[in-house]
C-alpha cells in the first residue's frame, strides 16, 4: 500500500527487503505468525520513516522503500536489522531478513516504479541471506566516504544477477554484533552456465515465470509455444535463471536459429555444452556422456524448425535421468513426458474501460510499453493525454512483446497519438527495428514471416485464406478454406498443423473448438492472400457462409433458443461485419440487404443499434429501384433500428419506403408485415393527436385483415399486441387489456420469448395505470427475467425505467431515481433511446428528470455505476406486497 506523501524522482535509493524462510516460519508457527508479522512491519516502517524513507508497497513480509538519500537509506538498514536483532521474539521464533539497495532513476509510472534501476535493486535483495545487507556499485560510491562509525563495507566482487542483464559489483554492510558471513550468493555465477546476457530489462511474467517453475518440477520436459513475437525466448532464459541453483552441474543455453537440419541438433547442444572430441565420437554420443550423470538444465531455443529432431531430445532424457530440458518452440514436440505450456500475451488494459493513471503500469503489455520507450526518449511519461493512445497501441498490437517493444522504439519521432493513428497498417510502421537483433526478429514482418516460410506451399495457402475470418469453428473455416483438394491438404490437417506451429490458436467455446489469429498474424496472412491472388475469391466465400449462419439465426432469436443463436451472432460478430463490408464494397446490394435483415434484430437487441444503423445506410446507398424485394429488407432493417433508437421521423420515412416496396412487391405476408412497422411511426403520438391514432389503426387494422387471410396466427397475435399498445395510449385500458391478455396465450404457447416478454413489458405497465400494482410487478418481474436472460438490452432499459415508475407509485423515491440512474446509463451505452423518448407512462418523463438535493443526485450516479447485471437484480431485489 503507497504512502501518501510524494514519492521521490529524480536520482534515488531503492530498498528491498522480505524475511528469509517466511513460507516455513508460516508453516511453523501458524496463527503464532501474524504478531510476528505484525512486529516485522512495525519495526521496519518505524525505522524507514526515521530516516526518511517512503514505503512504496508491501506484499505478505516484503517492503520496497525508496529514498532521496543513499546514506539515508543505508542508516535505515542498519537501524533495521539492529532493531530486528534485539527484538524480544517468541524463543522458538529467528526473524532474519535480507535486504538490498540500489540507487538510479525513480521514474514513476502510476503509483509505482518503472525501470532498469528498480528491477535491479529487487535482485540484489534477492541473493543474498537473511541477516545480509548487500549495496550496488553505485551506492558504494556514494555513501563510502560517509558511513557512521563501525559500519564497514566488504567487497563480494562482481556478480550475474538473474535479471541476466550486466554484472553488478556488490558489497555487504559489516554491522556490529551481527552476523558477518553468509554462503556464496544466489547469483547465477553460483553454477555453471551459459545464459545469454540481455540488454534489455524483463517486464511482468511473475504468473508466467511462477507456473514454468512449478510446472518442471514435476516434468523433465517443458516446452513453451507460442508465435513468434510472443517472448518465448526470453520467458525461456528467466525461468531457467530463477531455477538455476536447483542444477547442479549447471544450466546451458542451445540457440537452434542458425540450424536448419535436424541432424546437427545433437551438435549444437554439445557446443553449447563446452564440449571438444576429437576421438571421432558421434555428437550425440557425446553428450549423452558427459550428461549421463549429470544435474542438468538443458535450455533449447527455436525449436520449431528441426521439430523432427525431437526424438533425439526424449533419448537424452532417456539416458540421462537428471537432466532437464526447457524447450521454445511454435510447435509442441510430442514426444512422451512433454509437457506443454502456451504462453500467452503480455496482460492488458481495456481500453474502453480504462483504469487510472496511478494503476496503468500495473498491465505488464504497458508497463513494457513504458520502460522501452523511456530506454529511446528518457522523458517520455505516460499523462492523461497520452494514456488512451498507450492503452490502445498495446491493445491493438495483442500485447506481443515483440510487436510491443518495436512500437516503443518510435517514440522519439511519433507521440503515442500519432503512433496509433498509424496502426491501421501495423506491420509497415513496425518495419525496422534494432540492427543487433537476430534477422528474424528486426521486424514483427520478420517474426511472423519466418515462421510462415517453413510451412509446406498448402498449409501456406491455408494460413492465407484462415486470415479472412476472426476466429470461427471448424465447419465454417472448412467452407471457406477448402474444399481440402483445392488445396492440396485436408483442411482438418492443416489447421492442426498450423496450431502446432503456433500461428493459429485454438480455444474451447461451450466444448467446440473455435481456432482464431493474432491480429498481427492475420493482417501478414491477408497480404499473402493478396499476393496469391485469391482474396476475392476466399472472401466471397466467407461472406456467403455468414450470409447463411445469419439466415438460420435470424428466425431463432425470438424463441425458445433466442440466447444461444443470439451469443452465436455476438461470437460472430466481427466476422459478420467484415462479410458485410465486403458485399458493400462489390456492390453486392442483394446480398447486403439480406444481411442486414437477418442482423438487424440481434443489432437492436444486444445493443449495436448505432453501428446496424450506419450499416443499413450504406446497403440502402447501393438499392436499384426496381429491386422491390431488397429494398423491403433492407428499409425495413433500418426503419426498425431507428424506431428502437427513438428517431421516429428517420422510421417513418423508412418504415414508409419499406411498405411502398412491399406494395410493389406483391407479397402478401410482407405487406402486413410492412403496414405492422409502419403503424409504429405514428402510436407513441397518439395519446395526443388523434390523426396519428386514426392513422396507426388503420394500419393495423389492415395488417390484420392480410394475416386473417393468410391464417398467420403469430402475424395475427402480434397485431393484436400492435392494437393494444394504440389502445393503452389512447386511454382505454380495459380493452388494451384485453388485446394483451389474447396475445399473451399465443406467445406462451408457440415459446416466442422475445414477444411474450414485451406483452408483458405492457401489461406491467397497463397494470400500473389501472391500479393493479401486485399484477404490475409480476408481469415486470417475469419480462425483465426474459429480456436479461437474452442479454436483451432495449429491453432491459424499458424494462428499468418500468421498475423505476414502480418504485414510485410505491413511495420510494430514491430507488426510483436509482433505477432511473441504470436505465440512463445503459440507454447511453447500447443506443436504445426508446424508452426516454416514447415515456411509456402516460404523462409521465422518468423520475430523475427532476433530481432535488445531493442525496438524490448520488443515487442517481449510484444507478448510472451499475453493470446490466446488478441493475437487473437491484429491479427484483424489492417488490411490492
Amino acid at each position: 500500500m503507497a504512502e501518501t506523501n510524494p514519492l521521490p524522482s529524480g536520482t534515488a535509493t531503492f530498498l528491498f527487503t522480505d524475511i528469509e524462510g517466511s513460507t516455513r516460519l508460516v508453516q511453523e508457527l501458524g496463527d503464532r505468525f501474524d504478531p510476528v508479522l505484525d512486529a516485522h512491519h512495525r519495526i521496519m516502517r518505524e525505522t524507514t520513516a526515521a530516516h526518511e524513507g517512503h514505503v512504496v508497497s508491501t506484499e505478505g513480509d516484503a517492503f520496497f522503500v525508496v529514498f532521496r538519500s543513499a546514506i539515508r537509506a543505508v542508516q535505515a538498514a542498519i537501524a533495521a536489522q539492529e532493531a530486528l536483532r534485539t527484538n524480544d521474539w517468541p524463543p522458538d521464533v529467528a526473524v532474519k531478513v535480507r535486504m538490498g539497495m540500489h540507487t538510479g532513476e525513480a521514474t514513476l509510472g502510476g503509483d509505482n516504479y518503472v525501470g532498469i534501476d528498480v528491477h535491479r535493486a529487487a535482485r540484489i535483495s534477492a541473493v543474498g541471506y537473511g541477516g545480509q545487507v548487500l549495496i550496488s556499485e553505485t551506492t558504494h560510491a556514494l555513501v563510502r566516504d560517509t558511513l557512521p562509525m563501525g559500519i564497514h563495507l566488504r567487497d563480494l566482487g562482481q556478480h550475474r544477477l538473474k535479471d541476466l542483464l550486466r554484472p553488478e559489483h556488490l558489497y555487504q554492510l559489516e554491522l556490529p554484533g551481527a552476523q558477518q558471513d553468509f554462503p556464496p550468493l544466489r547469483t547465477l555465477d553460483a553454477l555453471p552456465n551459459n545464459l545469454p546476457l540481455q540488454l534489455t530489462s524483463f517486464i511482468g511474467r511473475e504468473r508466467e515465470v511462477a507456473e514454468g517453475r512449478r510446472l518442471l518440477e514435476d516434468t523433465r520436459l517443458l516446452t513453451l509455444t507460442g508465435p513468434g513475437g510472443t517472448g518465448k525466448t526470453r520467458l525461456s532464459l528467466q525461468i531457467a535463471a530463477e531455477i538455476s541453483d536447483q542444477f547442479a552441474d549447471g544450466t546451458f543455453f542451445v540457440p537452434l536459429a542458425p540450424v536448419s537440419d535436424p541432424d546437427m541438433v545433437p551438435a549444437a547442444v554439445a557446443q553449447s555444452l563446452g564440449l571438444h572430441d576429437s576421438s571421432g565420437k558421434a555428437p550425440m554420443d557425446l553428450v549423452l556422456d558427459h550428461l549421463h550423470e549429470k544435474q542438468t538444465l538443458l535450455v533449447l531455443d527455436n525449436f520449431e524448425q528441426v521439430v523432427s529432431a525431437a526424438p533425439l531430445v526424449a533419448e537424452m532424457l532417456r539416458s540421462c535421468p537428471k537432466v532437464k530440458s526447457l524447450v521454445s518452440s511454435r510447435a509442441a514436440l510430442r514426444v512422451y513426458g512433454e509437457q506443454e505450456f502456451p504462453v500467452p500475451p503480455l496482460s492488458l488494459p481495456d481500453p474502453r474501460n480504462l483504469p487510472s493513471i496511478e494503476s496503468l503500469s500495473q498491465f505488464e503489455a504497458v508497463r513494457l510499453f513504458i520502460e522501452r520507450a523511456m530506454a529511446s526518449k528518457p522523458d517520455f511519461s505516460v499523462t492523461n493525454e497520452n494514456a488512451p493512445a498507450v492503452a490502445a497501441i498495446c491493445a491493438g498490437l495483442d500485447g506481443l512483446p515483440l510487436a510491443i517493444e518495436l512500437a516503443a522504439a518510435r517514440i522519439k519521432v511519433l507521440p503515442p497519438q500519432a503512433m496509433l493513428a498509424r496502426l491501421e497498417r501495423t506491420l509497415p510502421l513496425l518495419a525496422s527495428g534494432s540492427r543487433d537483433l537476430p534477422e528474424r526478429q528486426q521486424t514483427l514482418r520478420g517474426a511472423i514471416s519466418w515462421s510462415y516460410d517453413l510451412l509446406d506451399q498448402p498449409t501456406r495457402i491455408l494460413m492465407a485464406r484462415f486470415g479472412v475470418f476472426h476466429g470461427a469453428p471448424f465447419d465454417l473455416v472448412e467452407r471457406v478454406c477448402g474444399p481440402g483438394e483445392s488445396l492440396g491438404v485436408d483442411v482438418l490437417d492443416g489447421l492442426e498443423h498450423l496450431v502446432d506451429q503456433s500461428l493459429v490458436r485454438q480455444s474451447d467455446v461451450e466444448g467446440e473448438p473455435r481456432f482464431w489469429m493474432l491480429a498481427t498474424i492475420r493482417e501478414f496472412s491477408l497480404e499473402r492472400l493478396a499476393e496469391m491472388g485469391q482474396a476475392d475469391a476466399t472472401s466471397q466465400r466467407h461472406a456467403e457462409a455468414f450470409l447463411e449462419l445469419a439466415e438460420q439465426a435470424a428466425p431463432e432469436l425470438t424463441g425458445a433458443d433466442q440466447k444461444r443463436w443470439l451469443d452465436r451472432l455476438e461470437a460472430e460478430h466481427d466476422n459478420l461485419r467484415t462479410a458485410l463490408s465486403w458485399l458493400v464494397s462489390h456492390a453486392d446490394h442483394d446480398a447486403a440487404a439480406r444481411l442486414v435483415f437477418a442482423c438487424w434484430r440481434f443489432w437492436h437487441m444486444r445493443g449495436f443499434i448505432h453501428e446496424g444503423r450506419e450499416r443499413c445506410g450504406a446497403v440502402i446507398a447501393l438499392l436499384p429501384p426496381d429491386d422491390h424485394l431488397a429494398r423491403t429488407r433492407a428499409y425495413e432493417a433500418g426503419g426498425g433500428l431507428a424506431y428502437w433508437a427513438g428517431d421516429f421521423l428517420a422510421a417513418g420515412a423508412l418504415y414508409g419506403s419499406a411498405l411502398e416496396a412491399a406494395r410493389l412487391l406483391g407479397d402478401p405476408a410482407r405487406l402486413a408485415n410492412a403496414l405492422y412497422n409502419m403503424s409504429f411511426s405514428y402510436s407513441s403520438w397518439s395519446a395526443t393527436d388523434p390523426v396519428m391514432r386514426r392513422q396507426a389503426l388503420d394500419l393495423q387494422t389492415e395488417a390484420l385483415g392480410i394475416y386473417e387471410d393468410l391464417g398467420d396466427a403469430a402475424g395475427i397475435a402480434t397485431t393484436h399486441w400492435g392494437l393494444g399498445i394504440l389502445e393503452y395510449f389512447g386511454g382505454d385500458f380495459a380493452a388494451a387489456a384485453a388485446h394483451f391478455t389474447s396475445c399473451e396465450t399465443h406467445f406462451r404457447s408457440g415459446n416466442d420469448r422475445f414477444m411474450l416478454a414485451w406483452t408483458l413489458h405492457m401489461i406491467g405497465l397497463n397494470s400500473m395505470e389501472m391500479a393493479d400494482l401486485p399484477g404490475a410487478a409480476a408481469a415486470l418481474e417475469e419480462a425483465i427475467r426474459l429480456f436479461a436472460d437474452a442479454q436483451d438490452q432495449s429491453g432491459v432499459v424499458l424494462s428499468l425505467d418500468d421498475f423505476a415508475q414502480l418504485a414510485l407509485e410505491t413511495g420510494d423515491r430514491m430507488r426510483a431515481i436509482r433505477l432511473s440512474g441504470a436505465a440512463t446509463a445503459l440507454e447511453r451505452r447500447s443506443g436504445a433511446k426508446l424508452a426516454s423518448v416514447s415515456n411509456r407512462r402516460i404523462g409521465t418523463g422518468r423520475p430523475s428528470d427532476n433530481l432535488s438535493g445531493e442525496e438524490e443526485a448520488r443515487a442517481f450516479a449510484e444507478g448510472q455505476r451499475m453493470s446490466l447485471e446488478d441493475a437487473v437484480a437491484y429491479a427484483l431485489g424489492t417488490t411490492p406486497s
